[in-house]
């Protein structure tokens, strides 16, 4: 029997339902609206997320104690536009307020939301004030937020991403929310690529630009290994992530890239989702699944 319940929005690949099963909840309901990611999810754990959020009723998920979603990032990263909430294209800008939409709807007892770090700062700090007055004034959430690299949780990569963690408020705690702590590296990139690499921690992992080569300042794919130019693939791209060795991608090399560029690196979520469920386990808020 799964001790808590969750649902994995905006799931991309499943780095969240990894996290959050391997802590000891059952997902319950997923959604991406990519159908290369809904293969590759439906690959590994079975489920095929659903389609767009925009046309799933919130009324249609299922009861949950914990909602995780990495929403789109990119109306506010530093390699994007950073246009936020003007964003037009896909409505990426506006997935906030579906979120919202769902959160207001469900009220589950915790919400993890993750976002590239430039969040915190877009527009001078506006857009974020904005999403952190719904979470805690109209949605009525006790809010912690921080940004956490994966190198400081084990993998050998930066990949600094802002993490959003809201308790409900009517649920008393007798104690605080803690961030984990720093962790030293599990494996380095030289045991990534098995050999001996220029770098001990790699580049983040992005969408766009690959194969450009070491003396590109936009270079986040090319490595040297044992005085060779390498580039990254899924097998490398996978192990900086955090994502198992039988995880597989039934796409293309360039789909399981661009999938791994926009996924969450899983140890920086096990880490943290681990402090959500020892504060619910203390506390006796986590509703046993059925």
């Amino acid at each position: 029997m799964a001790k808590f319940r969750f649902i994995d929005l905006f799931c991309g690949i499943g780095g969240f339902h990894i996290a959050f099963s391997k802590l000891g909840g059952e997902c319950v309901f997923s959604s991406d609206w990519d159908k290369h990611a809904q293969m590759t999810y439906e690959a590994n754990f079975g489920m095929k997320p659903h389609g767009d959020i925009l046309a799933i009723q919130s009324g249609d998920i299922p009861d949950h104690d914990i909602l995780c979603a990495g929403f789109p990032c990119q109306p506010f990263s530093q390699a994007g536009y950073k246009r936020g909430f003007l964003e037009e294209k896909d409505k990426r800008g506006n997935m906030f307020f579906e979120l919202e939409r769902i959160i207001d709807q469900k009220k589950p007892k915790v919400i993890f939301l993750e976002n590239v770090r430039h969040l915190l700062n877009h527009e001078n700090g506006q857009t974020f004030n904005f999403i952190l007055n719904i979470l805690e004034s109209k949605l009525n959430y006790e809010v912690h937020y921080k940004i956490i690299k994966a190198s400081e949780c084990g993998l050998p990569q930066h990949r600094p991403r802002l993490f959003i963690i809201g308790f409900r408020k009517e649920d008393v705690y007798e104690s605080d929310f803690i961030f984990p702590n720093k962790l030293p590296l599990k494996f380095t990139m030289s045991d990534v690529f098995g050999g001996a690499c220029n770098r001990e921690i790699g580049f983040t992992l992005r969408v766009g630009g690959r194969n450009s080569g070491l003396d590109d300042r936009r270079n986040w794919d090319t490595y040297l290994v044992d005085g060779h130019e390498v580039f990254l693939t899924p097998k490398e791209g996978k192990k900086m992530m955090g994502f198992p060795e039988e995880f597989i991608f039934p796409v293309s090399q360039t789909q399981a890239m661009k999938q791994l560029g926009n996924s969450v690196a899983v140890n920086a979520i096990y880490e943290t989702g681990k402090m959500i469920v020892e504060r619910l386990d203390s506390d006796q808020h986590i509703i046993q699944a059925a």
